[in-house]
């Protein structure tokens, strides 16, 4: 993926109808991330690894040490502070490659160094060997997993294109908005990836009366945690965006109402994502992977194309809250009403 990337970074991008004025910047930062993603894929697989034997808090102290060189690095790359060259907008992806690098290198070092029980030894490599029927298990179940994921992504690829369409204020305002909404989805990530643990755990125990249990708690702190930032938001506004676009900006009135429109969405994203996370512990994984593709790429995109001649950009803006919306009140049937409760994540016994 990252050489596919690299080659085909610049047509993807003009393919995406980027700017002129901003394809440079996009082709430079781009380059460097794709480089970046043998580390980003590590390090979110060790990440996932942990959590799932249970250990929630040593992936949250390396991903605040990789948030911190992250930060600290920005404007050292960036403006080439000291003895490092500036870079521009290359230097803000390549201080993320070193983050990243640094941390997960820090990461494996402190597993081996605890002895913790996950990690591989010398006499443990023949733990490696291909066992067909975990094989099996992993595909039936990984490839709608990752089919959810390339559906997000695809659906904001989608959603770039349209709004490329308005010009270059108004993509940097999205840009500055996808800044603002990764922080807005932390906490729906967060207590999603914390209920299908728990829920796996439990279910393996055989303990189902405590899933229903997990489920409601995990929506109700999902859309008290998210709700609450997008209050914050709202309320700091245009000083938020600042942070990211200049002062007199044409793409701060951009962001500002967008902002206004869109981010009340996330709270229906997170019941989603808290519901998905207890049904696929469970080895329910298509149900999932029907209804993101329902909301974002049969209803979301096609929503803000058939209304741009007459909403322009306000139809984009708009084809959020719809589509996640409609998300949210899918989950909400298919985990009342579906089979998840029957699926199974089994392996054979003899792996």
């Amino acid at each position: 993926m990252a050489i596919a990337g690299l080659v085909l970074c610049r047509p993807l991008l003009i393919a995406m109808r980027t700017p002129p004025d901003s394809l440079p910047l996009a082709v430079a930062y781009m380059r460097v991330i794709f480089l970046a993603l043998p580390w980003l894929y590590m390090y979110a697989f060790v990440m996932a690894v942990l959590r799932g034997a249970g250990d929630a808090k040593t992936p949250f102290y390396f991903m605040l040490l990789s948030v911190g060189i992250d930060i600290a690095l920005n404007p050292v790359f960036i403006f080439g502070l000291g003895p490092f060259p500036r870079l521009g907008i290359a230097g803000s992806a390549l201080a993320t490659f070193v983050a990243q690098a640094v941390s997960l290198t820090a990461l494996i070092r402190h597993l081996y160094r605890r002895h913790h029980i996950l990690v591989l030894h010398r006499r443990e490599l023949r733990f490696l060997r291909v066992d067909g029927a975990v094989v099996a298990v992993l595909v039936r179940k990984g490839i709608p997993m990752s089919a959810q994921l390339l559906v997000i992504s695809l659906s904001g690829v989608l959603m770039i294109t349209l709004v490329n369409r308005f010009g270059v204020d108004t993509t940097a305002a999205f840009g500055a908005a996808l800044q603002i909404w990764n922080y807005i989805q932390m906490p729906a990530f967060a207590v999603g990836m914390a209920v299908s643990a728990m829920t796996a755990q439990n279910v393996g125990a055989g303990k189902w009366s405590r899933v229903t249990s997990i489920a409601r708690v995990g929506v109700l702190y999902s859309v008290l945690l998210t709700s609450s930032i997008v209050l914050t938001i709202e309320a700091l506004n245009t000083f938020v965006f600042g942070l990211f676009l200049p002062p007199g900006s044409a793409a701060l009135e951009i962001a500002s109402r967008l902002n206004r429109i869109v981010t009340p969405s996330f709270i229906f994203f997170g019941i989603s994502l808290t519901l998905f996370g207890v049904v696929r512990a469970t080895g329910a994984v298509i149900a999932p992977l029907i209804i993101l593709t329902i909301a974002l790429l049969v209803v979301r995109f096609p929503f803000a194309q058939a209304l741009i001649p007459r909403y322009q950009v306000d139809a984009v803006w708009w084809s959020f809250p719809v589509s996640s919306a409609l998300a949210a009140a899918l989950a909400v049937l298919y985990y009342r009403y579906g089979d998840w409760r029957h699926a199974r994540m089994a392996v054979p016994a003899s792996s």
